[in-house]
């Protein structure tokens, strides 16, 4: 991820409202670390939770309306992505920076990529002063079908993955162990790759047969999995891994080379880098995961670059810590 052009201002606690998911009131853990958190931020800046009836988008929408200019997203890497999309609007038109309003981000995931890749701290009360004390910079961000990610999309077996995940942790809860465990599963229960058609900005028309597409925009994901392609992430572009397709025994030699760092280009996966792209699928409305969401979109698959469109605030040298 890129973070360019800073512009200067200074953040009040007044500016700021901190928009989070209404399972971490009844969450004790993630309670307690919003709690100490705002006691960082001040009692000028103001908690929000969405509901059933009024939706994340429209709670930040409404916080805008209100004259608040620093959104804070807390959560994890989707209550962060959901926030993205609210600010830059359905036809990312860049309505939240426009308007001069940044997006903050208070971390309370299980993995928290797109924190981490900013340098912020992941304790509550650091990373409100991190906030407090940060600049505003604007980021490119990228999009599929108009929907906005911060880390990556993917189809495939990713979305497969994330349907275990979360069958997974409504039975046994949320950690790294499970989510191992969901992506373990899924290979066994693995059957045939997919049939897809890519076009890049190349202008190249590649016939595939994948099990997995994964298009990245977070360099800090990379590198925790020891892959290539963060040169196109600095680039403002996409890393784009197509998994070369085998066994089931393939596959789980795949997800081992990912966890321990190992995993090759032109061994493993084939990597394009893009800034725009096409993927037309066999299935018309095929699965597609982002940011740790999934839902169904519509084929062909629209891929796109938005530079740096996105304000937000990142942390001052004195309170980044090492990712």
């Amino acid at each position: 991820m890129t973070a360019q052009r800073a512009i200067r201002r200074a953040i009040q606690s007044s500016d700021i409202c901190v928009i989070a998911n209404p399972k971490s009131g009844r969450n004790s853990r993630d309670a307690q670390a919003i709690e100490r958190a705002m006691a960082v931020l001040g009692a000028e800046a103001q908690l929000r939770r969405w509901t059933d009836d009024s939706g994340l988008q429209d709670e930040v929408r409404r916080a805008i309306a209100d004259g608040y200019r620093i959104i804070v997203a807390a959560g994890g890497d989707g209550t962060v992505t959901g926030v993205a999309q609210a600010l830059l609007g359905d036809d990312l038109r860049q309505d939240g920076d426009e308007a001069g309003v940044s997006m903050g981000v208070l971390p309370l995931g299980t993995f928290n990529y797109f924190a981490r890749g900013l340098g912020l701290p992941q304790d509550p009360e650091e990373a409100a002063r991190a906030i407090l004390n940060g600049k505003r910079h604007n980021i490119s961000v990228g999009s599929v079908n108009g929907q906005v990610f911060l880390n990556n999309a993917s189809i495939g077996l990713y979305p497969a993955v994330l349907r275990a995940r979360e069958d997974i942790y409504r039975r046994w809860g949320r950690s790294r162990l499970m989510a191992n465990w969901s992506l373990l599963r899924t290979l066994i229960r693995f059957q045939r790759p997919y049939k897809l058609t890519m076009q890049a900005d190349d202008g190249q028309i590649r016939h595939v047969r994948t099990p997995l597409i994964f298009v990245a925009r977070s360099a800090y994901q990379l590198a925790y999995f020891g892959l290539e392609g963060a040169d196109a992430i600095h680039d403002d572009q996409f890393a784009v891994y197509v998994a070369r397709g085998g066994t089931r025994t393939h596959l789980v030699n795949l997800a081992l080379r990912l966890a321990t760092g190992t995993m090759r280009a032109g061994r493993d996966i084939d990597l394009i880098a893009a800034r725009e792209m096409r993927i037309d699928t066999a299935h018309r409305r095929p699965h597609v995961a982002y940011d740790g969401e999934k839902r169904r979109m519509s084929a062909p698959l629209s891929f796109k670059i938005h530079e740096q469109s996105l304000s937000i605030i990142v942390p001052d040298d004195a309170d980044q810590v090492a990712a």
